[in-house]
């Protein structure tokens, strides 16, 4: 379980296929502060740490997930979001997010305003994931209100902390990034779906 509340930038300093996994290393301030079987959520995705060395350590991704994010066109020195699994008891100063990407989305714009940014995604709605107004969603494992919320796009609204403290400020038009919807409403619609 993690909140949305990004805590670190990560680099990806090797990525190495095996069969259809993709072992991805990551340089990372916080990893001494990791161990072994820890999960961490990397662009949103969550995934279990296999080994550490140094400033350095190692997830894996598999098939299923490479898929369905946009952990499939990794590159060598690419920024990552990172944070770790939330601890019980501990402030929940995002949203319930469970590092389980439901699909990808498209930048479509970058608009910079007055002292912020407005940052327009579209994703494919027949997939029956849904956004509304002043709702919660992960972006890049961030968590977000949505503001725009239409059937198959939606648009946020970026402070300049979160543009420098986040792999925002690497969008741009055609950027690919990993929405993980608000859970609430996706058991809502799931049951909705479920009655006819």
């Amino acid at each position: 379980m993690f909140t949305g509340i990004i805590e670190d930038l990560g680099e990806v300093t090797n990525l190495k296929t095996e069969q259809d996994n993709l072992h991805i290393t990551i340089k990372s301030a916080i990893t001494p502060e990791l161990k072994i079987d820890q999960s961490v959520a990397h662009n949103g995705v969550c995934l279990t740490v296999v080994s550490i060395n140094n400033q350095e350590y190692t997830v894996t991704a598999i098939k299923e997930t490479l898929n369905k994010t946009n952990l499939n066109s990794l590159k060598i020195g690419d920024v990552v979001n990172l944070e770790r699994a939330m601890k019980l008891g501990d402030r929940l100063d995002g949203h319930i997010v469970q590092g389980h990407v439901d699909q990808t989305a498209v930048c479509e714009s970058v608009e910079e305003t007055d002292g912020s940014w407005l940052f327009t995604f579209s994703y494919d709605s027949s997939l029956n994931n849904v956004t509304i107004e002043k709702g919660s969603i992960t972006v890049n494992g961030t968590s977000l209100t949505v503001v725009n919320s239409k059937k198959d796009r939606f648009s946020v609204a970026i402070i300049p902390y979160t543009y420098e403290h986040t792999n925002f400020n690497t969008f741009k038009k055609g950027t690919t990034v990993n929405l993980e919807f608000d859970v609430l409403g996706k058991y809502v619609s799931r049951l909705l779906e479920l009655r006819g």
